[in-house]
């Protein structure tokens, strides 16, 4: 499952992240599901209050430059995917 914790310090987080506007931009596309059960594979993210419940942590930066990995917020979970061969591709998910 992608359980992802957001922090607000840049070097607690297992990766910077920044969010592009275009999908062709990304190397990830993923798609925020309600419900945590949901949430599998690197795509698929569902977003908890607490770093402990946490399969990975990102923080979210402001400037492409400085991320690890460049994402795409999708409207439909089977547009969720990887746009582009990643370092981060299958580690989501282990810490």
């Amino acid at each position: 499952m992608a359980k992802i914790y957001i922090t607000d310090k840049d070097y607690k987080a297992d990766a910077k992240v920044f969010l592009v506007n275009k999908d062709y931009k990304a190397d990830l596309l993923f798609y925020e599901e309600s419900k945590d059960y949901k949430a599998k594979g690197d795509e698929l993210w569902y977003f908890v209050d607490q770093e402990r419940k946490s399969d990975f942590v990102i923080y979210w930066t402001d400037k492409e430059y400085k991320a690890d990995l460049n994402v795409f917020k999708v409207d439909k979970d089977y547009k969720a995917k990887w746009k582009k061969s990643h370092s981060f591709k299958n580690r989501i998910l282990a810490r």
